[in-house]
Parts: C-alpha cells; structure tokens; sequence
C-alpha cells in the first residue's frame, strides 16, 4: 500500500461540506434518473431485443466513460465536475422524449445518458477521498451514503406522483441546484491536496491488496444483481416496499458501518457484511415459504448493503491509492457494481425457470467463499491507529472501574 502521510491536518466540515454536498447531490441524481429511464424504456413496450440494446448501449457508456474520464480527468478537477454537473442536467432535461423518438434516437440517448453519468463519479468520489484522511473516512463515508438513502427516499415520494416529464425535470433542477451550491461551497471552503501522478490501470490491477478485495467485490456485485429478480418474484407485491425498508435500514447500517471501519477496520466490517448477507440468503434458501424469512432477510440485506456501501463505495479505494490519485482506483471499484446491474435485465425473463431454493443456496455458497480472499487481504486502517483507538479504550475502561471502586470505598 503506498505510503499514506504522516501529518495530518484537521478537516473541519466547512471543509467538507462541498465533497459531501458534490456526493450526495450525484449519487441521489443518478440513482433517480436511472430509475426513471428504467421506467420510460420500459413504457416503450417494445421488443426484448429492443430494449436489451437500450440498455446495453447505456452500461458500455457507464464503463467506458468511467475508465476513460479517470484517465484523463484534468488537474482542473473542480472545473470539470462543474461541467460533468452541468451535462448531466442537458441530458436529464432531454430524457422525456423517449416516448416519441425512433429506435436510433433513444440507442443514442442511451448511449450519452450512460457516458455523462459514468465520467465524473470516479472524480466525484475521489473528490470526497482527497478531502478526508484515512482515519476517519470510513466514518464520514457513512454519513455521506446515509443522507444518500434517506435522500433517495425522500425524492422518491416526491416525483412518484409526478409523470415523467415532470419528474425529469425536478431531476434536471436538482442536478443545476447541486452545482450552483457545490460551485460556491468549492470556492469558499474547498481544499484540494497535491499527489503524486496517477498509476496506470495495469500496475493497480498487479497489486495484491487490490485483487484480494476487488474479486469478493465482484462476486458480492454479481450474486447481488443476479438474484434480484428471484426476490422479486419471491416477493411478489410487496418488493417495492422491501426496498423501502432496506434503503432505510441501509441508511442507518451505513453510518455504523463507517464508524467501524475507523475503529477496529475495514477488513472486519467487510467480512461482517459478506457473513450477515450470506446468513440472509441461507435463510431464504431454507424457510423460503415462511413469511419470517421475507423479513429477516430484508433486517439483514439493509445491514449489509450499508457496511458495503460505506467501505466499498466511499472508502477502501481512496485508502488503497494512498498519496496517488485516486480517481482510477474508484473507477475499477465502481465499473464492477455498476456493470452488474444489467444482470436483472438478462436474467429477469428466466426468473420463473430458476427454482428458489437452489438460486438463494448458490447465492449463500459464493457469498461465504468470497471471505476467502478478504482473510489473507492487508487492513488499509493504519494499525497505529487502531491500537491507539483500542488503547484509549482500554483507558476510559480502567478509569471508570477505578471511580466505581472508589464509590464503593
């Protein structure tokens, strides 16, 4: 792991503020506008080879923008998330149009809508990295993706009753209110941090610590989006409002999650949510016809998802780029979870042929294989300062058995 610097100087939240605002405004965005063009292409009610084009086109823009914007993201970084924010509300004010247009011209919108929302998260997200420090990002992570879900929730209720022009362009007003307030909150507060050059994608990809936690990673991405469409169907109706429970259980896990990685490590929080998720799936698998396993299922999926979200998202990669930039390591820890979410789309058509039990026991089977690699993987959390944490544990503990002793004296 590169060498991670030895002073480090206190961050105040006005310093903060413009990468927590910069996150949340993004990730609220893009997770509201692919739903709603998830909906708008599935209205179009064409042909599964159709839409299986749409949104291939859409996830090749993700994936490509993403590595190639990591590349050659500018030094100019504020500038160019500024723009990024900007081309994201064009392209979110032309998204009512798809019931209109040709074939071509919706591959195209596809296409584009893919590209701008995949070339600045790496950027964005490397932003929120460079503004914290190793010992307590896990932490404001967790806030981060907290508000992150509440704030999705809370969008959610409001453009629900909304039509789809309407509500693409609440999406496309939020997106030009996010970058009106991160523009004067960068300028005001923001600090920026001088590193070293970016390494290439081969010689990251060469490093152990990176493998040993980017393949459980992909194997949690793939099972996850995989069984997707079996929950639904197991479900039924009330899939929609799991999904409400889990992104509001996730909210709360992802704060406690970040916590901990900062107090005892990521690599503990990690291998937690890999054991909590596969236990769900195991679950499922045994007593799927009971409706306690829909629920616990449900508890234990949320908490999960928050611990991954607050290490995974917001936090191991910035701590596996040490000085370095970082926007290649997000770029190489999101294409897998983003890639993944085409999986539903081929997979849903089949979901009434895959029997449940065998798809929830594979599920659990590869979730608990995937600790393998995460128990010969390196802690990114300094060990100094876990010790000092534990010490000063271990201190508060002794103190506040001496002054009971003394009370009973």
């Amino acid at each position: 792991m590169p060498s991670q610097k030895g002073s480090r100087p206190k961050i105040t939240w006005k310093e903060l503020s413009p990468a927590l605002f910069l996150v949340f405004n993004s990730l609220v965005w893009y997770t509201l506008t692919y739903a709603l063009y998830n909906d708008a292409i599935n209205g179009l009610r064409a042909p599964f080879s159709e839409t299986l084009i749409f949104f291939t086109v859409y996830y090749a823009g993700i994936a490509c923008s993403g590595i190639l914007g990591a590349m050659f993201s500018p030094s100019a970084r504020e500038t160019y998330l500024l723009l990024w924010m900007f081309a994201g509300a064009i392209m979110t004010a032309f998204l009512p149009t798809i019931a209109n247009n040709s074939t071509s011209v919706n591959i195209l919108i596809s296409l584009f809508l893919g590209i701008v929302a995949g070339m600045g998260l790496p950027s964005c997200l490397a932003y929120f990295a460079d503004t914290t420090v190793v010992e307590n990002r896990g932490l404001y992570g967790g806030i981060t993706w907290g508000t992150i879900g509440f704030g999705t929730l809370i969008f959610l209720v409001l453009v629900s009753p909304l039509d789809l022009a309407s509500a693409f362009a609440t999406l496309a007003a939020w997106r030009i209110f996010g970058l009106v307030v991160f523009f004067f909150l960068s300028r005001s507060w923001g600090r920026t941090q001088q590193r070293h050059s970016s390494s290439s994608y081969r010689s990251i990809l060469q490093r152990r610590e990176m493998v040993l936690y980017l393949v459980p990673w992909v194997m949690f991405s793939l099972v996850n989006f995989s069984e997707a469409p079996v929950l639904e169907r197991l479900f039924g109706d009330s899939y929609v409002f799991v999904e409400f429970v889990e992104f509001a259980i996730t909210g709360f896990s992802a704060v406690v999650g970040g916590l901990l990685s900062d107090l005892v490590g990521r690599k503990r929080v990690v291998i937690t949510g890999f054991i909590i998720l596969g236990i769900g799936y195991a679950v499922l698998s045994l007593f799927s016809e009971m409706q306690f396993s829909g629920y616990l299922y449900t508890v234990l999926d949320g908490f999960a998802w928050g611990m991954f979200a607050s290490v995974f998202f917001m936090t191991l990669w910035g701590d596996l780029a040490g000085d370095y930039r970082r926007e290649k390591y997000y770029a190489l820890g999101g294409i897998p979870y983003f890639l993944a979410g085409f999986l539903p789309i081929i997979v849903k058509p089949y979901a009434g042929m895959i029997q449940t039990a065998t798809a929830f026991s594979l599920a659990s089977f590869f979730l608990f294989l995937a600790v393998l690699p995460l128990m010969y993987a390196p802690e990114t959390l300094p060990e100094k300062t876990i010790q000092q944490r534990e010490l000063g544990k271990y201190v508060d503990d002794a103190k506040k058995f001496k002054e009971k002793s003394d009370r009973k004296k």
